[in-house]
């Protein structure tokens, strides 16, 4: 899709208009879409839909933008984060608002989606703040809003409430499931290095970090290699064997 946003993007550019003005305006439509329509129900769900779609699409004009004008910035970067959880919350809480005193399960499903929602830009944040990496999971942002506004999009067709209702759970559902993957790659990661970046090991000298433990484990791994090689090899001279651990002995003694 990229792709296909390059020729908008180029042409916005041109008219002198920042990526992050395009960002902050998708955000304000957005919101104004989900709490001018969504409230009024019938088939305002869908003009709703439809009118939040056409600045939905500005979250992949803003980076296309930004890409090609060589203005990618922290500020940028921060700006879409945040204020895409600006307009999640408006199109799930419009919803939760919409359909409070119509169909309370419909609201409750909404609200999940809303609440849960919040913990998985969460998780990875928190991860990546850790130097983890944990771009994982079943429902993305994207997905989420794609199936979201589909299924309000046919209830405002006519179509009955319920579909709109269990494809609001199935998102909770996702979202949650994806808060849980993300949560497993962080105890994968810590399971091979436990410690904060920058920490250092409880008792262990001041200048050893979490790379000094990976190289001695790395090294010791080595180690374990080469005295297997050594016993399957008898051939290997008494001498030879002999300076050999002489010189893990040397090394073993620079390093601590």
């Amino acid at each position: 899709m990229a792709a296909v946003w390059e020729a908008p993007a180029r042409g916005l550019l041109k008219m002198g208009l920042h990526p992050n003005a395009v960002t902050i305006i998708g955000t304000i439509g957005v919101v104004f879409g989900a709490l001018f329509f969504y409230p009024k129900g019938g088939t305002m769900l869908l003009w709703g839909t439809l009118f939040i779609a056409f600045f939905v699409v500005t979250d992949m004009l803003d980076g296309t933008m930004a890409r090609l004008g060589g203005l990618s910035s922290r500020l940028g970067a921060f700006l879409d984060s945040t204020l895409d959880r600006v307009a999640d919350a408006a199109i799930f809480g419009a919803l939760v608002w919409t359909f409070l005193d119509v169909d309370r399960n419909t609201a409750m499903a909404a609200m999940l989606c809303l609440t849960i929602g919040s913990f998985v830009p969460y998780a990875r944040a928190r991860a990546e703040s850790l130097g983890i990496d944990a771009a994982v999971g079943i429902a993305e942002r994207s997905d989420r809003l794609v199936i979201g506004l589909l299924a309000t999009g046919l209830v405002g067709m006519g179509l009955p409430l319920w579909i709109l209702t269990w494809a609001l759970y199935a998102l909770a559902a996702a979202a949650l499931i994806t808060v849980v993957q993300r949560a497993m790659a962080v105890k994968r990661a810590s399971d091979l290095s436990p410690l904060l970046p920058g920490e250092k090991a409880p008792g262990a000298h001041p200048a050893i970090t979490v790379a000094d433990l990976k190289l001695e484990r790395e090294r010791g791994r080595d180690e374990e290699r080469a005295r297997a090689q050594g016993d399957a090899a008898p051939t290997e001279s008494s001498g030879e064997a002999v300076g050999n651990e002489a010189g893990h002995d040397a090394e073993r003694d620079a390093s601590e």
